[in-house]
Parts: structure tokens; C-alpha cells; sequence
């Protein structure tokens, strides 16, 4: 299926549902900071594969522990569905939840 332009309103609408992601120059941003380059460059490559599946690619920057993300889909030019796609499943990725903590449980699952 197509990605799918959205509007200005659209757009708004979708954006407090993707968590830590704002729009900046047209494009969908996020910055992250993990704890160092290894985790940094591990979470790009679990990007790079969903990102590949997907056939819709990051605009992104690296130094150190730092990853800058920027989405837009350049055959639409603009944000498309396929954006807010792809930045959920980056936050699945940066942002994992915690380990579910059992009562009676010191250490968790």
C-alpha cells in the first residue's frame, strides 16, 4: 500500500500519540540518549532492520550515545502514515519498558 501524505491537521492529531516525537523543518524529529555508543549503535541497527523491512529509511545522526532521527517520505514529500509507523517502533526499540516486577520478586522475570 501507498504512504499516504498527511495533513497539517492529521498530523496534529497523531503527533501526542507518538511519544517524545515532534515535528521540526517538515519532518517528524526525535533525539535519544542511551547510555553509551555500543547501546547507541545497537538500537540503529534494530532500526536499520525494521527500517529495511519496511522499505521506508531514517534520516538520523550518531556521536557517541547520542541518535538524532528525522521522517518524512520523500515520494509523498511530506509526513505519511508510514512515519508515525515507523517512529512507534523506534520507540519500542530506544524506549523499552521496564522488566515486569512479580510480587515476592527481587529480580523480576
Amino acid at each position: 500500500m501507498p504512504a499516504k501524505k498527511l495533513s497539517d491537521t492529521e498530523i496534529a492529531a497523531l503527533l501526542p500519540k507518538a511519544k517524545g516525537w515532534s515535528v521540526a523543518h517538515g519532518k517528524l524529529h526525535r533525539e535519544f540518549a542511551c547510555k553509551d555508543f555500543v547501546t547507541a549503535f545497537g538500537n540503529m541497527t534494530r532500526v536499520a532492520l525494521v527500517a529495511e523491512a519496511m522499505n521506508h529509511h531514517p534520516e538520523w545522526f550518531n556521536v557517541w550515545n547520542k541518535v538524532v532521527i528525522d521522517l518524512n517520505t520523500h515520494s509523498v514529500k511530506g509526513i505519511s502514515d508510514y512515519d508515525f509507523v515507523l517512529a512507534e517502533k523506534i520507540n519500542e526499540i530506544f524506549d523499552p519498558l521496564p522488566p515486569l516486577r512479580l510480587p515476592g520478586s527481587a529480580t523480576g522475570q
